[in-house]
């Protein structure tokens, strides 16, 4: 057994300013409580909120706050994230800092929640990171897990353990934790998605193992989500199958297949047909029915004479 000790907060997140004052206080609590936790991370844009406001050059004196509790409480940690400035454009980010307190790595979101992140530009390199005597960690933050080939990408080159900061406030947030479950049993990894509150989301973090079952589910309070793993459960899932049945990263290795829709410059015409990547209004659709009955004007509201 590899035992290696992981735990998630998830925190109410305010969009108003700074959440960092409290982000240190949940931190100092946990390792008072828990000691023996090697490992902490937090919520997609717990920080500063979701407001690209708040973005800022890195590093900066947040992450420097970071550092010197990394390196106080002997631990890894990502902060979740917030949005940085570069180049005159905003990336969406999440440091990576070991227990000296340094910045092993930044990661930028590949996947912006377009179209409603709006003027976030997507990052384009992954961010894997080795645990000394443990094992291969990497990045993924929350629209990310939408696209398989980001977490295949991950597992392919080795990654046991994927950490997914995420803000999901929205419907949809059962979805999300179907696909949870679904990335960790496809890419046979420990799959750790933690959700802030308030402004951050509606909680329910989740944490997977690699075949698939829920470690743990939180639900939408307030919580602190120490978990103890065991490495060696990725290889044994990797080498003898999902309970000793299906091997999906050998067949994935193994296919005849050449998938073209990956080529580059490839012709998706179907995908063309889709229209541009935009936020749906009422006036849009207002607009649509009107183009529909314009031959009918007694079909729409109010009959013809109101329309006239």
């Amino acid at each position: 057994m590899k035992p290696f000790s992981i735990a998630g907060i998830q925190m109410e997140v305010s969009a108003s300013g700074s959440n960092v004052p409290m982000m240190k206080h949940k931190l100092e609590v946990l390792m008072n409580v828990y000691p023996w936790v090697q490992m902490v991370m937090f919520s997609e844009l717990c920080a500063f909120g979701p407001l690209t406001y708040y973005a800022q050059k890195f590093p900066n004196s947040a992450e420097d706050e970071f550092r010197a509790l990394a390196k106080k409480h002997n631990i890894w940690l990502i902060p979740g994230t917030m949005f940085q400035e570069k180049d005159d454009k905003i990336y969406n980010t999440a440091s990576v800092i070991n227990p000296d307190g340094e910045v092993v790595g930044r990661y930028n979101k590949m996947f912006p929640f377009y179209p409603y992140e709006v003027g976030v530009e997507p990052g384009n390199e992954f961010l894997i990171f080795d645990v000394p005597d443990v094992g291969r960690f990497g990045l993924s933050i929350c629209y990310d897990m939408w696209f398989p080939e980001t977490s295949r990408t991950l597992a392919v080159n080795g990654v046991e353990v994927i950490l997914h900061p995420t803000l999901t406030g929205t419907i949809d947030r059962d979805v999300e934790l179907a696909m949870v479950q679904a990335t960790a049993a496809t890419n046979q990894c420990f799959f750790f998605d933690i959700n802030g509150l308030g402004d951050g989301g509606t909680g329910r973090s989740m944490v997977c193992g690699p075949d698939g079952r829920i470690l743990y589910q939180a639900s939408t309070g307030p919580e602190m989500i120490p978990i103890e793993v065991d490495m060696e459960r990725v290889r044994r899932s990797r080498e003898n199958g999902i309970l000793r049945l299906g091997q999906p990263l050998k067949s994935f290795r193994d296919r005849r297949v050449n998938f073209e829709i990956y080529q580059k410059d490839v012709n998706l015409p179907y995908l063309n047909s889709l229209g541009e990547l935009i936020k749906p209004t009422r006036l849009q659709q207002i607009t649509t029915v009107m183009r529909e009955h314009v031959e009918k004007p007694e079909d729409l509201p109010g009959g013809p004479e109101e329309h006239a």
